[in-house]
Parts: C-alpha cells; structure tokens; sequence
C-alpha cells in the first residue's frame, strides 16, 4: 500500500526562517509531506502585475493587478492542502495570512497557526478556528509527526 503524502500550504510572514524549520524538520524525521506557499520573494510578488502587464503610477493598481495574479497561486494551492499553517509574525500586519485563514477555514481545511503570545488576543477568532495554535515551528513539525505515525 502507497503512504500518503500529506500536501501542507505554509501562509503568512515573509521575514523569518519558520518555513525552512518546518520543512527541514519534517525531513529530519522522514515525514511524507509536500509543502507548497506563496511566493516569498517580496519585490517579484509585488511587482509581478506590472512585470507581465505593464507599469502602473498609481500604487492601488499595481498592487491590484499583482494580487489578482498572486492570488491564483495562493488559492489553489490552499484548495489543494490537506493542511494549513499560517505564520504571524510579531514586526508586520499579515492581512494576507488572515485572509489565508478564513478561505481556509470556509473550505474545511485543517489550520494550524504559529504567532507569539502577544498576538493571543488580535487572533482569538482565528485560533478558534484553527485545530491548533503553536508558538514554534518544531511544535508544528510534532503535530506534522504525530499526524503522520
């Protein structure tokens, strides 16, 4: 019988080492999972509208064209996931990891959410939603573990 390889879709901040550690987790312990996230290289997904459609002096519709194309990525990837872990990190608002949250959440994924404490209360409505909140991302990889044994 084949082993299924669980589809995990990493969302959220864009400035820290968390998905390497999730994923170089998961290899350490031999887990059967595929990892799939937005682009994270800032300027090409900031710039990727004006890039392929052509430039635009108002900030609102560069913005506009390289979400709408950024967005294609993001949703079915997160419609492929059989899990989602959205990262909040404490430095920048994440609308988009929120946004993330509830499209997952209104397809029945399974979420997973990593902020610090003193995010606890701006997040309560996504934790609620979420099947767990995690402080660090090797708590991820243990759920990711424990799921898979």
């Amino acid at each position: 019988m084949t082993q299924k390889i669980w589809n995990v879709y990493l969302s959220g901040e864009i400035h820290s080492d968390w998905r390497e550690r999730i994923i170089e987790g998961t290899k350490a312990k031999g887990l059967a999972v595929t990892f799939t996230s937005a682009v994270t290289n800032h300027d090409a997904s900031d710039m990727v509208g004006v890039n392929i459609l052509g430039s635009e002096e108002d900030n609102f519709w560069r913005d506009r064209k390289a979400s709408g194309i950024n967005s294609i990525r993001t949703s079915t990837q997160i419609k492929e996931a059989d899990i989602v872990v959205v990262r909040f990190g404490p430095q920048y608002k994440q609308w988009n990891a929120a946004f993330d949250a509830g499209f997952a959440s209104a397809l029945g994924k399974s979420i997973i959410t990593l902020h610090d404490s003193e995010l606890d209360h701006p997040l309560k409505e996504v934790d609620e939603a979420a099947k767990a909140t995690c402080r660090q991302p090797e708590q991820v990889v243990e759920i990711l573990s424990y799921l898979l044994s």
